[in-house]
């Protein structure tokens, strides 16, 4: 018998099968569970600015984007704690800023938007990546772009919710957009930006306690 008469003993092997029962209820719940991850989708994305000035030294934007948030599950909330959208170009951080907290009922589409990235930052691209710039330009459609998502989050499983967690940073990536002049019109007759799905990896996971491991 495992439980010995010393008291030691006993109390080891309580935990023990307190620790073991807990792990396979665990198991169990995640398989009953089986969550699905949110799919973000970007439906639209317009620049009506984006000049390098200053010896190619200071890049002056303004990127607008339509996100879609799709909860595809029968039986979980999503609680956004903290969103924050992160913009790219070239695998250069172009801005970034919050957007609004926000709760998410199961089977559900929130829509993100319009996100407007607006200003100027200090930004240097390399020889090749300038070249592929200046082609853009000329032909009036951007390469490239990216957004990330990053954000904090709480699950509602059935009757159980979770503490506050990081899921994986949801990457936008390899957006071709398209620049429009001051009166709307696009600046490429032979192009218009397509709906791009984004990676949301396990959403319901943490990736710090991956960190952590």
């Amino acid at each position: 018998m495992c439980c010995r008469p010393h008291w030691f003993w006993c109390l080891y092997c309580t935990i023990y099968g307190v620790m073991f029962f807990f792990m396979i209820f665990s198991i169990i719940f995640w398989i009953v569970i089986s969550p699905t991850s949110v799919k973000f989708h970007v439906t639209d994305a317009t620049l009506s600015e984006f000049n390098l000035t200053n010896n190619n030294n200071t890049l002056y934007y303004n990127f607008k984007l339509n996100v879609t948030a799709r909860n595809p599950n029968n039986n979980i909330i999503v609680y956004y704690r903290r969103i924050t959208a992160i913009a790219w170009y070239k695998d250069n951080e172009v801005g970034y800023l919050s957007l609004t907290p926000f709760d998410q009922g199961h089977k559900n589409t929130t829509f993100l938007g319009p996100i407007e990235f607006k200003g100027n930052t200090r930004f240097k691209l390399g020889h090749k990546q300038l070249d592929e710039y200046f082609e853009e330009t000329r032909l009036g459609v951007y390469n490239d772009l990216a957004v990330d998502f990053d954000v904090r989050i709480r699950a509602k499983f059935g009757g159980f919710k979770s503490g506050r967690f990081n899921p994986p940073v949801v990457q936008c990536r390899r957006l071709r957009v398209p620049l429009v002049s001051s009166n709307g019109t696009n600046s490429s007759s032979t192009f218009s930006f397509s709906d791009r799905r984004c990676s949301s990896g396990s959403f319901f996971t943490d990736r710090d306690a991956d960190a952590g491991a």
